[in-house]
């Protein structure tokens, strides 16, 4: 079991799960949705591909780009598509 939190609430939690480069990557469907809001950042990492974020909002406070995920990974990267990290504070136990 791995689950995410900050701000004193659960943003994930699942049996199954993927870890690269010691990031705990949920399946979306584990996430709760409401507390992501699409952000603007994008960055690169040369064997996964392009990275989007999410800001995580809780009872009013934003932890900006705290969240991101691979919309579409390169082939090496395969087994996160569709798949959520977390870091900037929030707490990931496995």
């Amino acid at each position: 079991m791995a689950r995410a939190m900050w701000n004193g609430a659960v943003l994930a939690e699942s049996t199954t799960y993927e870890v690269v480069e010691g990031n705990v990557y949920f399946p979306r469907e584990a996430v709760k949705r409401e507390v992501l809001k699409d952000s603007t950042t994008h960055t690169t990492c040369p064997w996964k591909g392009v990275a989007s974020y999410y800001d995580v909002e809780v009872d009013g406070k934003v932890n900006k780009d705290a969240a991101w995920y691979y919309p579409e990974p390169k082939d090496a990267a395969s087994n996160i598509r569709d798949h959520i990290a977390f870091w900037k504070g929030v707490q990931v136990e496995r």
